[in-house]
């Protein structure tokens, strides 16, 4: 069998050969379009998912802000979906499984947000308070502080300041009262002039207790605004237990006067008075105004003892130790209701009434009026 052989037109190859640069243009042309197309369509569906995922976490928002957690977790969760790896889609929806005591899941979520961002301020919050309510002491201090250290977006120094606050609250709460104390030293220098902020500082030194600290703050609080009453109740309260009465009755009645159904104010405002007034200690009195004083105050000790005495008749110890008491007031008695007495009477006679005070505390109801008074007295002359 004969063989055949196909030949190649040269001017085929010669007509290839022409147009291959064209050929490659036009197929790179087309490579370029399909990849625009691609990156373009790749786009539009990106958008179309990023979209879909912010329109579910506002609802979302929406829903928490509302106070209805259990849906914002649902919306969070169908935003996360379009948005698997967004950040703050997952922190939103830690956030509603706190609010539905979730704990345990919202820390998961949480902890996997530190690892990604550790110096973000609301994921240290949020575990800070997941531990405090843990009592966890040692890991909510470190997130706390964590917290007043990191990055927020907003109003940075409002926010840590806010976060300093709820740490002392939280030390306050577990009666750590030293670490609470250091934390608002540390906030004392950084309140912008809020007199209602100031004033809450020294809310918060009072219950450390440092009632020193707790007045100059209320102090500083009436500098920038004068008739601010819960800066004067303060006042009149951090003076009241540093026993400056006079201080104390100045505040109290300035406060009474702007809000006068401030009951404990208006009870503080009495002792304070009655301490003032039968104090024959006080200076400026004179010979006759110090002996009537005295004589009062002999007087109003003496009803306290018999009333104590009668109240516990059938108790042979209190019996014991307050009959000695009423033995020393009836022999002085005489000297006093005449006043012809000494300062070493006076001395002697009002060692008698804070004994009276003192003793009668052990075993009798608590002092009102002005027992209460005479014994604020002498816990004031023991520190002398």
């Amino acid at each position: 069998m004969a063989s055949t052989k196909t030949t190649i037109d040269p001017s085929h190859l010669n007509w290839y050969a022409a147009r291959e640069p064209l050929v490659l243009i036009i197929l790179s042309a087309a490579a370029i379009s399909f990849f625009f197309a691609v990156t373009a369509l790749s786009r539009i569906y990106d958008a179309q998912q990023a979209a879909h995922g912010a329109e579910w976490f506002q609802r979302g928002k929406e829903q928490l802000n509302g106070g209805r957690p259990e849906l914002a977790s649902k919306y969070f969760q169908v935003a996360l979906t379009y948005a698997p790896g967004d950040f703050q889609y997952q922190l939103s929806l830690a956030q509603s499984l706190l609010a539905l005591n979730n704990t345990e899941q919202a820390l998961q979520y949480l902890g996997n947000l530190w690892q990604r961002e550790p110096e973000n301020g609301t994921v240290n919050l949020e575990l800070a308070r997941i531990y405090a309510g843990k009592d966890d002491l040692t890991r909510a201090l470190r997130y706390y502080h964590n917290a007043i250290y990191a990055i927020w977006n907003d109003d940075p120094e409002a926010q840590r300041r806010a976060v300093r606050l709820e740490l002392t609250e939280f030390l306050l709460q577990r009666q750590a009262h030293g670490q609470a104390e250091s934390e608002l030293i540390a906030l004392q220098g950084t309140l912008p002039d809020d007199p209602n902020l100031i004033a809450h500082l020294g809310d918060l030194f009072m219950q450390i207790p440092d009632y020193e600290r707790a007045l100059a703050e209320y102090q500083k609080s009436l500098k920038l605004m004068r008739r601010n009453p819960a800066a004067l109740a303060g006042a009149g309260h951090a003076a009241f237990a540093l026993e400056r009465y006079g201080e104390a009755e100045g505040y109290l009645n300035a406060g009474l006067s702007i809000n006068p159904t401030d009951n404990e104010s208006a009870r503080l405002l009495e002792t304070a008075q009655l301490v003032l007034a039968m104090n024959p200690y006080r200076t400026g009195l004179s010979s006759n105004r110090r002996k009537r004083i005295v004589a009062d105050d002999f007087n109003a000790a003496g009803v306290r003892l018999k009333s104590c005495l009668a109240s516990v008749a059938s108790n042979p110890s209190a019996v014991a130790q307050l009959d000695p008491l009423s033995s020393q007031w009836l022999q002085m008695q005489p000297k006093i209701s005449r006043r012809a007495f000494d300062q070493d009477t006076t001395d002697a006679a009002m060692d008698l009434v804070f004994s009276i005070e003192r003793q009668t505390i052990q075993y009798c109801a608590a002092p009102q009026g002005e027992d209460l008074a005479l014994l604020l007295i002498s816990k004031s002359r023991e520190g002398d």
